[in-house]
């Protein structure tokens, strides 16, 4: 398969997957500590990793640059998606993707400071700017605030920013490894800091997981973190990291439909409307200045 077909394929993968977990966050901390269910993920999805390395004879390796990428990555996993299972306890599901959307104004902006990437102007400026009012109308559309829904706002804005520089520090670092290897690595750092908050917190252990967190949490160690982070990294490898960071705009769309299916929230027409929005800012952006620039980069 040619290069640019599986760049695209991943990039699909990575869209499916984010569009999914989610809800997946909710349903794994259903009868159980958020922290147990982040925790336990991290666990398997470290595990399957090694597992699969071995099997597909790959090797972590030691060197300087793949220390700092490991590092990088697995500040990222641990600090944005602890932010995360926080946060999901006090907002519908679909709104965690939707404050994600964000994520590419806070990559741009990192991108063009430290890693010299464009400027985000003209069309794509527009494009972008589309694209956060259709979150804005999507999310003042869906407001059903609880008295402590605020927390889950600032935790999850918290966690854009934290997943923002972790994505703009690991291409800064263009360690060319594969994915599977760095998403090892990263876990490798993540893990043991995921027990040592456990620790320090006192966490007791869950004395029955009732069967919907077993399976959300057995999707997200072994789909979201295996395959979606191995996916996200190799994307990563191949396309600048605005670009990248577009993956958030198109989840919420996923998100919000799959939140108001499976888990009963409210899809409302400033809903559609946002969703509507978002869409068109994506084709200007994407589509926008193509005389002007090649849509992807291919290393």
């Amino acid at each position: 398969m040619e290069l640019k077909q599986k760049v695209q394929g991943s990039y699909l993968a990575v869209v499916m997957i984010w569009g999914t977990t989610p809800l997946a966050i909710q349903w794994s901390a259903t009868g159980v500590s958020y922290l147990f269910g982040v925790t336990a993920r991290m666990v398997i999805g470290l595990v399957i990793c090694l597992l699969l390395l071995q099997a597909m004879k790959l090797s972590l390796h030691w060197h300087h640059k793949a220390r700092l990428t490991y590092l990088a990555a697995g500040l990222g996993i641990y600090a944005a998606m602890l932010c995360v299972y926080w946060g999901a306890r006090y907002i519908p599901s679909g709104w965690i993707s939707v404050l994600f959307g964000l994520t590419p104004i806070v990559t741009g902006l990192m991108a063009w400071r430290f890693l010299g990437e464009r400027k985000l102007g003209g069309v794509r400026l527009l494009g972008v700017i589309a694209g956060i009012t259709g979150l804005v109308v999507v999310f003042y559309g869906s407001l059903h605030f609880s008295e402590n829904a605020w927390y889950g706002v600032v935790a999850l804005l918290c966690s854009v920013t934290l997943h923002s520089a972790s994505t703009v520090w690991t291409k800064y670092l263009d360690y060319q490894a594969h994915g599977l290897e760095i998403t090892a690595g990263g876990l490798l750092v993540a893990v043991p800091l995921y027990l040592l908050t456990w620790w320090i917190l006192q966490e007791p252990w869950p004395q029955q997981i009732p069967a919907r967190a077993g399976w959300a949490i057995l999707y997200l160690g072994v789909i979201a973190t295996v395959f979606g982070f191995a996916a996200f990294f190799y994307v990563l490898r191949h396309v600048d990291a605005t670009r990248v960071a577009l993956l958030t705009l198109m989840t919420p769309i996923l998100a919000l439909w799959l939140g108001s299916w499976l888990n009963g929230e409210a899809l409302t027409w400033p809903v559609v409307a946002g969703t509507a929005l978002i869409l068109f800012g994506l084709m200007l952006y994407e589509f926008g200045e193509r005389g002007k620039t090649i849509a992807w980069r291919y290393n």
